[in-house]
């Protein structure tokens, strides 16, 4: 969304992933504007063949799609569970909590946090519901730390932090890694989409011989792809079914794209499979009811998309240097319409 956004930082909040653009050595940071990556009419992908993930879908019949999995964090067919990143100024994670319990009446289903790649991740999570699943994004690296053996160390303390939280996690590590604004990205690792698949494995490999069998593993690409090329498709970055359990994907209005045109190619390309975590998501405030109807049509989205199983928002007012307030509540209207959907049967997952 923005350079500070994209820049990696120590701390461990989406606020401080969002701040000053203090390096990291292994990840260095981009310089990038505050866009997406193309206009609305553009494909999220470079099609080569009719079944490629960015093709067009057919007039045939609606595509099937999957009614199980999720790994520990399993997925509800028709049922979506409704988060956040949720990061208010002047109140703590708890008050935030306590805030938007208020307004919407409920709790977070998903409470979404950030860390850094060489972060002590997470054995408990501030303001956390007693129902609610975190879900860590961990910063990658660069691929050749981790294909050559030498960050084992970090990642087996990695998964022993997160096994101590003795519950289901979901971890999205390496996300967006389809862009070119972050050091993990295949575009920053000599185009090789391999050693992003290679380096997925290898984690999930000293996960599992460290026992942390409490993690559910989403790959979170970026709603299109920037450059856009064969090496740099959905197709090209995906790991294989046996080792995804959730499928990931951000997207933002920005440039007044729908909610068919940011989520639409991953839904296509992978409902069938897997389940579908739409794992970040905000609207751009334009005065009167634009963020509210924005709102509502994404709600309509989802609730036609029986493969989507979780929606995770962005919320916060504390993304420096960015004029929109990305939090719920900007408006009257689109506080309502975001009170709407929550209280939607389908997003009750």
């Amino acid at each position: 969304m923005s350079p500070a956004h994209r820049a990696p930082r120590r701390k461990i909040t989406r606020r401080h992933v969002l701040g000053l653009a203090a390096a990291v050595a292994a990840v260095p940071a981009a310089t990038v504007a505050v866009q997406q990556v193309r206009t609305p009419d553009s494909p999220a992908e470079a099609t080569t063949s009719p079944g490629h993930p960015g093709a067009k879908p057919s007039a045939a019949a609606p595509p099937a799609v999957v009614t199980r999995g999720g790994g520990t964090v399993p997925f509800r067919s028709g049922k979506a569970m409704l988060g956040a990143y949720l990061d208010l100024s002047g109140r703590t994670a708890a008050q935030a909590q306590a805030l938007r319990r208020q307004q919407a009446g409920r709790d977070e289903r998903i409470v979404h946090v950030f860390y850094d790649w060489g972060d002590l991740l997470p054995r408990t999570i501030d303001g956390l519901p007693a129902h609610a699943f975190p879900m860590v994004s961990w910063r990658g690296t660069r691929y050749t730390d981790i294909t050559s053996g030498s960050a084992d160390d970090l990642i087996a303390r990695a998964a022993r932090r997160l096994k101590a939280q003795g519950r289901p996690v979901l971890l999205r590590w390496a996300w967006e890694m389809n862009g070119d604004w972050y050091g993990w990205g295949a575009a920053r690792n000599g185009k090789n989409p391999a050693g992003f698949i290679e380096s997925w494995k290898r984690l999930r490999r000293i996960f599992a011989d460290e026992g942390a069998t409490n993690v559910s593993w989403v790959w979170g690409p970026n709603w299109n792809s920037s450059p856009v090329a064969d090496w740099n498709t959905f197709a090209a970055l995906y790991p294989g079914d046996k080792y995804v359990d959730w499928v990931g994907v951000s997207g933002y209005n920005l440039h007044h794209e729908t909610p068919e045109t940011l989520f639409g190619p991953i839904y296509r390309s992978y409902a069938a499979r897997k389940p579908i975590l739409i794992s970040e998501v905000g609207a751009v405030d334009r005065g009167g009811r634009t963020k509210a109807d924005w709102i509502t049509l994404f709600a309509q989205w989802v609730q036609a998309h029986p493969a989507v199983g979780g929606v995770v928002w962005f919320d916060t007012d504390t993304h420096p240097g960015f004029t929109e307030k990305w939090r719920i509540d900007t408006s009257p209207e689109s506080l309502a319409a975001y009170v709407a959907m929550a209280r939607n049967p389908r997003f009750s997952g």
